[in-house]
Parts: structure tokens; sequence; C-alpha cells
């Protein structure tokens, strides 16, 4: 039903694609420079782990588990798997998202995330602002890196 959602959602994730395929696996994709808490490849973990565990098993049960400690200490993706993960992810969200009802959007969020009740609707808005936020993060991370305007 819920398609806007999706549409956001597919966006953002394919200039993260854009943005991890830009980056050299060796050293960009991992690099943390100082003052700055992550790599782009974490965050990037992150994120799909993130909108998997949020959406996906909590909306869609589809059975993901979540390592969330693992997507900021390890390299559990190449730089080609991530990308890969990003378009799933996004096949995923569409799948998901296009199966709620307006009812299911009104309901309350089956958890508490922020430690506060909220609709589902509010949760998933919540969940394209936190993925607008790190792909502005790895878009400023990756052209400060690289010296690149672009």
């Amino acid at each position: 039903m819920d398609h806007e959602f999706a549409r956001c959602f597919t966006k953002d994730l394919d200039s993260l694609a854009k943005e991890v395929a830009l980056c050299d696996e060796d050293t960009l994709l991992w690099q943390v420079p100082p003052g700055i808490a992550n790599s782009i490849g974490n965050l990037t973990q992150h994120l799909i782990g993130n909108l998997n565990h949020f959406i996906g098993a909590t909306l869609g049960e589809t059975g993901y588990v979540r390592n969330r400690d693992a997507e900021f200490s390890e390299r559990y993706f190449t730089k080609a798997e991530m990308i890969d993960e990003l378009a799933k992810t996004s096949k995923m969200l569409e799948k998901v998202l296009g199966s709620l009802t307006p009812e299911q959007l009104d309901k309350t969020y089956p958890h508490e995330p922020f430690g506060y009740s909220m609709t589902t609707n509010h949760m998933i808005t919540k969940l394209v602002g936190h993925l607008g936020y790190h792909l502005g993060q790895i878009n400023y991370l990756r052209r400060i890196t690289q010296g690149s305007k672009s």
C-alpha cells in the first residue's frame, strides 16, 4: 500500500550504493579519519542491519537476525556484497512496505526502540530520516577523505 515510503528508501539506498561504489575497498571504505567514529563501510552495514531489523524482521517477518555490534566492529561484507545487500534491502522494503495497509500503518509499532510508543507510520518516518542522516554523513566523509567535491 505505502509506495511513497518505499520510493524514499529506494532513492536513498540507490544513492548509498553509488557512494559505496566510489570507494576503494581496501582504503576509503573502511578508513576512519581522526575525529570520526565510523567508516563508510561500518555505517553502510549499520543501515542494512537497521532496515532489515526494524522493517524486514519486525513488519515483514523475514526472519532477519541483527547483530548491531558487528555492524560497527566488523567488516562482514565486501564492497560487492555490500552493494548487493543494499539492492536486496531495497527489494525487501518495496515488498514489505507495499503490503502494509493504512490500518497497519496506524497501529502501534511492536517495539519501543526510543523508549516510547509510536505508530508504525511514525517509526517508518524515523527510519527514513535515519537513512538520510547517515547517507549525508557518508557523502561528506567520502568527499573529505578523497578530497573530491562531487
